[in-house]
């Protein structure tokens, strides 16, 4: 607990704050997680295990071996090959994992989306604040008596801040450029 707190006290403050913000940020997240949701991310989590497989492998295994050799240990066999009834067991089966995995990459996904919205908004934020710091360093650069004021048409340019909107604008006509005339149908389809 002592080590936890000296790293803590180590951290900038806003670093500090940050991770608050993260934490929040997963809490009420995880606050609005149905019971149901949690025993189905439990269930996808044990289903995709290490034990889980060697489970079903050994189920199989022995269902094999016991219907093989049931008639010579004088049982009856209760599922003869081809195995009908082992390959109904596993088709459930497979249903049953590929819903819970699923499920638990649904609620994923929209946490994936989530950090992507805070990136993108991180991102402009951050793309507007270095535009305004190049146009103040320039300013003052300009403003000083002993420094040789010189057009930087670099520093002008980055000076700028970006549209996003022009930026994504770009980006869709570069992606749909690849596609042909299906991307340039689309294109015009959009008009």
């Amino acid at each position: 607990m002592k080590d936890e707190t000296d790293q803590h006290s180590a951290l900038p403050s806003s670093v500090s704050e940050n991770i608050g913000t993260i934490a929040d940020f997963y809490a009420r997240h995880e606050d609005h997680v149905t019971t149901t949701q949690r025993a189905m991310e439990k269930v996808a989590l044990f289903l995709g295990s290490p034990v889980y497989i060697a489970g079903n492998i050994g189920f199989i295994l022995c269902w094999i071996l016991i219907n093989i050799t049931a008639t010579d240990l004088h049982f009856k066999t209760f599922d003869p090959p081809p195995f009908s009834l082992l390959q109904g067991i596993i088709t459930l089966n497979a249903f049953v994992i590929s819903t819970t995995v699923l499920i638990r990459q649904n609620r994923m996904s929209r946490l994936a989306d989530h950090h992507a919205h805070l990136d993108l908004q991180v991102n402009l934020l951050t793309e507007e604040k270095t535009s305004k710091i190049i146009e103040l360093i320039d300013q003052l650069r300009r403003d000083l008596p002993n420094v040789r004021s010189e057009v930087d048409r670099e520093a002008e340019e980055l000076a700028k801040p970006a549209d996003p909107k022009a930026v994504l604008e770009a980006i869709e006509s570069k992606n749909d450029a690849p596609y042909g005339e299906a991307g340039e149908r689309a294109r015009k389809s959009d008009d």
